[in-house]
């Protein structure tokens, strides 16, 4: 055992220990950070709006504060980008994670001196916990790529800007400097295409061990390297154990990862937003991801089914439940306040709190009442490709709501990498697994509402052209799996 495998798993104990006495006093913790968030923020303008010196209790918060989306935070935000301080949080953020998808153009989610450690943590601690119950720590000795975006900053008014991915590449531990991978040029590219072609180069005679990223994303970075070395990553990457992920589940692109690696290998889910690194996978045994309660920021939860009534009640950690779907509310030591990410979240767990996500509460379809959360379709794609030789790239679900002949469906478009041999066949395997979970959908089928289900085959690097035309191909941007109109769906190229 090398010196540093050996300080990694003495690293990994001391964590672990750390971990476990805030995981198993869980309501404390919460009401710690709470009661510390609103301490800090009374004297911000926002604080002073909502009348921070007389909260006490969480029903005083939810009394002042209401649920608010990017769009309801927009006019504190703009304060901030203009440079104005104590706005949401005490002073000026130190740096501005800038994201797209708003109805007003680009996200300014602020990241300030009391946030930015937890996103660095975080991503730290996930890997300690694997060593801690695996044992495995050699892989600290090779190399690790993380696949992100470009850490080349902005600065705007004293506050640098860029994307959270990039941004967190500036707090690369030293001693983690020497083995990470691609250089800081290669790195800085901006084509997406341009920049996993300088990583392939870059790469292909190392030892990687440790690769990181999103899996649409890295599976691009496999492909190139399969086509350069003609033979299995796991070959060309012979130390090679351990792959690193957020933003998507994994499980619809496993066999196709499988595949191109030709072996399997442990992972690790993470949790990371730009507005909070919210959990990770503490467990290669248990279900879910560890729910982070001490890291700066304040959990609410709202059942999906309730979130758009008038007042839907507002959870916290010591009253949810078991497998159900609610929204994700967070108050944050970056100044977010009973702020909806859109991320919607099921517990697997409830001692210590772990958690899956389950979908976006604006990523769903209900054309005709059905509710179907990305959880539901992923699931039932999973079901289908058991015990098949089936794989796919990249998949999408949208509503056909006036076919030009029959009852209306639901269209799935997919993109194989091994096509099933009946593809009727499979499209009923899907739709029966998605029957039996949401009843909704089933009645609709029953009655005659909807037809079942149609599989559409989008062209071979459909969702890529998609992606590069809309001009969000790499990075941290991914297709949503459910959209509730066409817009996706009008676009893609398919057979």
């Amino acid at each position: 055992m090398s010196l540093k495998s050996f300080l990694a798993k003495q690293f990994a104990k001391s964590i672990y220990k750390q971990t476990k006495s805030w995981a198993d006093n869980p309501v404390e913790t919460q009401q710690m950070v709470f009661k510390k968030i609103i301490s800090q923020a009374k004297k911000t303008q926002f604080g002073i709006d909502h009348h921070f010196d007389t909260i006490n209790t969480f029903q005083d918060f939810t009394k002042k504060v209401p649920i608010r989306d990017y769009e309801a935070l927009k006019p504190y935000v703009d304060r901030v980008v203009q440079g104005e301080e104590n706005v949401l949080w005490k002073g000026k953020p130190l740096y501005f994670a800038k994201t797209s998808g708003t109805t007003s153009g680009a996200k300014y989610i602020p990241l300030t001196k009391e946030s930015m450690p937890y996103h660095i943590e975080a991503a730290r601690n996930a890997i300690l916990h694997y060593i801690y119950e695996t044992g495995n720590a050699d892989f600290v000795n090779g190399k690790m790529i993380f696949l992100q975006g470009s850490p080349i900053l902005e600065e705007k008014n004293g506050i640098q800007i860029g994307r959270l991915s990039g941004i967190v590449a500036h707090f690369v531990p030293k001693y983690l400097q020497k083995n990470r991978m691609p250089s800081f040029e290669t790195n800085c590219i901006e084509d997406w295409e341009t920049k996993v072609d300088a990583i392939v180069e870059e790469t292909f005679h190392e030892n990687m061990t440790v690769i990181s990223g999103i899996p649409s994303w890295v599976q691009m970075y496999f492909e190139k390297l399969h086509q350069k070395g003609g033979k299995p990553v796991g070959d060309l990457f012979k130390n090679f154990n351990l792959f690193i992920y957020g933003g998507v589940n994994f499980e619809p692109y496993r066999a196709k990862f499988e595949n191109l690696i030709g072996r399997k290998v442990d992972s690790i889910e993470l949790f990371p937003a730009s507005e909070g690194f919210f959990a990770y996978q503490d467990s290669q045994i248990e279900k879910g991801m560890l729910l982070l309660l001490n890291s700066g920021i304040f959990y609410e939860f709202i059942k999906s089914e309730e979130f758009f009534t008038e007042s839907p009640r507002r959870y916290t950690i010591g009253e949810v439940e078991l497998n159900v779907n609610y929204v994700l509310i967070i108050s944050t030591n970056a100044g977010l306040w009973g702020y909806n990410i859109g991320d919607t979240v099921q517990f697997t767990s409830l001692k210590p709190y772990r958690v899956i996500v389950s979908g976006r509460i604006k990523h769903f379809i209900s054309a005709f009442g059905e509710h179907v959360i990305g959880k539901e379709v992923e699931f039932a794609l999973k079901q289908a490709m058991e015990n098949t030789s089936i794989q796919i790239n990249e998949f999408t679900v949208a509503p056909q709501i006036t076919p030009s002949d029959g009852l209306p469906y639901h269209e799935w478009f997919i993109e194989f990498e091994k096509e099933p041999e009946n593809k009727i066949a499979f499209a009923e395997a899907i739709d029966n697994a998605m029957r039996t979970q949401n009843t909704y959908y089933n009645d609709l089928i029953v009655g005659k509402v909807l037809q079942k289900l149609v599989v559409t085959k989008v062209a071979k690097n459909g969702f890529q052209d998609y992606m590069k035309s809309i001009g969000k191909l790499g990075g941290q941007n991914k297709i949503p799996r459910l959209s509730n109109d066409r817009t996706i769906a009008d676009l893609l190229k398919t057979e």
